[in-house]
C-alpha cells in the first residue's frame, strides 16, 4: 500500500481525526485530555495515539509518567487543515456551547503556530496588499517584507532553514488562504507575546485585545470589529 493511502487510512478514523484537529492548537496534550475531548476510553485513546505516532503524524514526548503528544510539525498541521477545508460543510452545532466555540474559532484561532479564521485571512490579504508578500508566481516575501519582519516582528530567518519563509494554508472556515511558514509563525508568536491576541479557554480560539486592534490597524490597516476585541 502507498504512503498516501496509509496516511489517508490514519485520518479516516473519527477518533484519530478528532485528536489531530484538537492538536492544531499547537500545544502538547496528554492521552487523558484527548480521550476526554473525543469522548473515548483512555485505553482507546492510547491505542489510537500510538498508531498516529507510528504513522508520523504525531510526535511523542514523555515527562516522568506523563505522555504528551503534539503534531509532528508544520507539514502535518497543513495537511490536516487542508483536509478540513475540503471536507463537506459541517453539521449544525449540537449545543449552545459548541456553537459559541465554533463561532469564536471562525473569527480568530491558531492553526498550529500561525493565525487563522477571519483574522488570519485578513492579515494575509493585508500583507499581500502592502507588497510585504508577493503572490505573482507562488508566495514570496518581498525585500520590503523582510525589512518589516526584522524591524517590526524582530525576526531573522535562519540561513539554511528547511522551513519556508512563507507558504499558503487553506483556511477551513473561510475557504481562502491564510499565511503559514516562518512568517506566519513569527506573526502569531509576536501577537501572543505582545498581548495583541489572547487564547480563549483551552481550545484554538483567540480574541483580539484592544492593544491588538490598535496594532493591526496601525501596522497593516486591518480593522477588527469592536465586537471581536477583548478590552
Amino acid at each position: 500500500m502507498s504512503p498516501l493511502a496509509d496516511t489517508a487510512r490514519l485520518l479516516a478514523d473519527p477518533t484519530r481525526a478528532a485528536f489531530c484537529q484538537a492538536l492544531l492548537d499547537g500545544r502538547a496534550w496528554t492521552a487523558g485530555e484527548l480521550a476526554r475531548h473525543a469522548g473515548v476510553r483512555p485505553s482507546t485513546a492510547s491505542e489510537q495515539l500510538s498508531r498516529l505516532v507510528e504513522g508520523g503524524l504525531l510526535a511523542e514526548e514523555r515527562q516522568g509518567r506523563h505522555r504528551y503528544v503534539r503534531l509532528a510539525g508544520p507539514e502535518a498541521a497543513a495537511l490536516i487543515e487542508a483536509l478540513a477545508a475540503y471536507a463537506p460543510d459541517r453539521p449544525s452545532p449540537r449545543s449552545l456551547r459548541q456553537s459559541v466555540r465554533l463561532s469564536a474559532e471562525a473569527r480568530a484561532r491558531t492553526c498550529y503556530d500561525h493565525l487563522a479564521g477571519r483574522l488570519g485571512v485578513a492579515l494575509a490579504d493585508a500583507l499581500i496588499g502592502r507588497n510585504l508578500v508577493a503572490d505573482d508566481a507562488g508566495l514570496a516575501v518581498t525585500p520590503e517584507g523582510r525589512a518589516w519582519l526584522t524591524g517590526t516582528l524582530r525576526y531573522d530567518h535562519p540561513a539554511g532553514s528547511r522551513r519556508p519563509l512563507v507558504r499558503s494554508c487553506l483556511d477551513w472556515t473561510e475557504r481562502r488562504p491564510h499565511l503559514a511558514g516562518a512568517l506566519g509563525a513569527a506573526l502569531c508568536a509576536t501577537a501572543l507575546e505582545r498581548s495583541w491576541v489572547r487564547r480563549v479557554g483551552s481550545g484554538r480560539a483567540v480574541r483580539v485585545t484592544g492593544a491588538g486592534r490598535e496594532a493591526f490597524e496601525k501596522l497593516l490597516g486591518v480593522v477588527v470589529d469592536d465586537g471581536d476585541a477583548l478590552t
